[in-house]
């Protein structure tokens, strides 16, 4: 899937006020009514990532879409742009319950996981998730 200047530029918009999010909790400003938490928080694996590269894909779930179980050669932040999405990951020591992500809100598959449930949580709408993927140039 190819991704327009344009939507590449809103991964970049998502991925920086996601690090502004996560500095602005590291060092709220106490009493401060702009102080919010954090989107998303998650550790990220032990690893350089030389030789790695981000890739920034849409992927649409038609109303009632189910995906195949799969995985990702590296690990991926995804965001629910629009709509709900069911998910559950499994793997690397995880085994997250089947739980549905709204817009505005984050998941996390760690390396070698499988994301074993993926489906649009709604028969009548459309959703929407931005997948950031990190991975091994070439993979």
């Amino acid at each position: 899937m190819d991704v327009t200047r344009r939507e590449a530029f809103g991964a970049l918009i998502v991925l920086v006020d996601l690090v502004a999010s996560a500095a602005q909790a590291q060092s709220p400003t106490v009493g401060s009514p702009s102080a919010r938490p954090p989107v998303f928080r998650h550790d990220l694996p032990n690893i350089s990532l030389d030789g790695w590269e981000v890739t920034v894909n849409h992927v649409d779930y038609p109303p009632g879409r189910v995906g195949e179980p799969h995985h990702h050669r590296g690990f991926v932040l995804a965001y629910v742009v629009e709509g709900s999405v069911v998910a559950k990951i499994i793997g690397d020591g995880v085994t997250d319950e089947e739980r549905t992500y709204h817009a505005g809100e984050m998941f996390y598959e760690p390396i070698g996981a499988t994301h074993q449930v993926a489906k649009n949580a709604s028969s009548t709408l459309p959703a929407r998730l931005l997948a950031i993927n990190f991975a091994k140039k070439g993979e």
